[in-house]
């Protein structure tokens, strides 16, 4: 038997940061976020000679165990193993033995979600195996308990239930653990469009989103006025994308990706640095109307929204970073499971 599972990855497109703790639970927050055919997989092979084995071929790694209740999560490949944990904990109640292997899409720290998707895939991949009593919101808010509380795991919510639920959706989170999840329903043209129009740009560069996650955090805690009213304004931000993106006023995208760009970067130092903003410059100088950093920020993606013909001259331009523009498609599907 042979158990597999995906999960897509997500760009966020407004909102950002404003589904962290504690200004989430202060304030409430709302994000919209899309899911796109970028993905991160598990397969979990049944075993029966008391041996658990984890496989990371992204990373590269593999650990073996023997058959235990508690797994150390003080190696590599932590998701895994304090996925393992808990399962065992909340619903196995008892030692398995398997095989786990995972892949995704993305390199991690890329601001795509990577890490909690993963996460999602790998539970996805339990609960089909087990047959685990749970719906979209209870392995959502299990994943998120999982990253965030089990492995004390700086971050935000918005991941989890975007990997889960998958497609265009706007999300509210007006309390601890209290999550809505609307989707949207946004006209197949407007999307291809919007997939036509947004470059998906790697920038050749991670970062440790738990450090940023950390500073924006201090800032609400501080009462940063400066940091907080930037998180307001991007609450903002969220609800004017969702407008255009439903009357399919798409060259306003643009200059509403820029309103937010502005007032991201407010929410803590680290999120942008010299380099981030030349490629944010030159994209603009190219034809793009707006744009930002994706996930937490300091590195990885960032999109640029290009209308008419403009995405040709903006990836050309920006080919003298080094990176590289990645082709991708919006998805209406989330965690995905079966069994062979």
């Amino acid at each position: 038997m042979i158990i597999r599972s995906k999960a897509p990855l997500r760009l966020g497109l407004a909102g950002g940061g404003t589904d962290v703790t504690p200004y989430s639970d202060l304030f409430g927050g709302a994000i919209l976020n899309a899911t796109i055919s970028l993905y991160a997989y598990a397969t979990i092979v049944p075993g029966n000679d008391g041996k658990i084995i984890l496989q990371s071929v992204d990373k590269g790694e593999e650990y073996i165990f023997d058959s235990c209740d508690v797994l150390p999560v003080n190696s590599g490949l932590q998701l895994h193993q304090g996925i393992y944990n808990r399962v065992v904990k909340d619903y196995a109640k008892t030692p398995l033995s398997f095989t786990l292997t995972t892949y995704v899409d993305a390199p991690p720290g890329s601001g795509l979600g990577t890490s909690s998707t993963l996460v999602v895939a790998i539970l996805g991949a339990f609960a089909e195996w087990l047959n685990l009593p749970l719906g979209e919101y209870d392995l959502a808010k299990l994943a998120y308990e999982i990253e965030r509380n089990d492995l004390a795991m700086a971050g935000g919510k918005q991941d989890q239930y975007a990997a889960t639920f998958g497609g265009v959706n706007f999300m509210e989170f007006s309390s601890k653990d209290k999550v809505i999840v609307n989707p949207l329903r946004i006209k197949e043209s407007y999307l291809n469009e919007l997939s036509h129009n947004l470059v998906l740009f790697y920038t050749q560069t991670s970062r440790l989103s738990s450090t940023i996650i950390e500073a924006q955090t201090r800032n609400v805690l501080n009462k940063n006025e400066r940091s907080i009213d930037a998180m307001h304004k991007l609450k903002v931000q969220s609800v004017m994308m969702k407008e255009v993106l439903l009357k399919g006023e798409l060259d306003k995208i643009g200059e509403i990706l820029d309103f937010g760009w502005e007032f991201k970067k407010q929410m803590a130092d680290e999120i942008t640095n010299p380099f981030l903003d030349d490629i944010y410059n030159t994209a603009k100088a190219n034809g793009a109307t707006g744009g930002k950093i994706s996930g937490a920020g300091g590195g990885g993606f960032m999109i640029f929204y290009c209308p008419g013909n403009a995405r040709s001259r903006v990836i050309q331009a920006l080919r003298k970073f080094g990176g590289e523009a990645m082709r991708y498609e919006f998805t209406d599907k989330g965690l995905t499971t079966w069994t062979l």
